[in-house]
């Protein structure tokens, strides 16, 4: 089993910049193709970003809009989620996920969660 860790969350202003992380367990993280989601109260959880098992390949919500960058330290055993000019509808708990196969085509749907980290973004 796959265990994710999550951290980096807290209080910013709006304009701000928040770096969260993702600490995976096993020893087969490069491997996994990972992604952040994230739910605000009242709200599905959302697709925000996934990156490839070598970080070669990106993909981000429209949302995003050049505001937020995925990246992964697979020597870490950690991927990132850099986030710029935060804005009040960024507030929701972060949660990253990991997808384990080895084979079969890019989706959306990690496997394996994490518990969350709560980004609040001010006004």
């Amino acid at each position: 089993q796959v265990q994710l860790v999550e951290s980096g969350g807290g209080l910013v202003q709006a304009g701000g910049s928040l770096r969260l992380s993702c600490a995976a367990s096993g020893r087969t993280f490069s491997s996994y193709v990972m992604h952040w989601f994230r739910q605000a109260p009242g709200k599905e959880r959302e697709f925000v970003a996934g990156i490839s098992w070598n970080g070669g390949s990106t993909d981000y919500a429209d949302f995003v809009k050049g505001r937020f960058t995925i990246s992964r330290d697979n020597d870490k055993n950690t991927v990132y989620l850099q986030m710029n000019s935060l804005e009040p509808e960024d507030t929701a708990v972060y949660y990253c996920g990991a997808d384990i196969r080895r084979q079969g085509n890019y989706v959306r749907k990690p496997s394996y969660w994490g518990q969350g980290t709560q980004v609040t973004v001010s006004s």
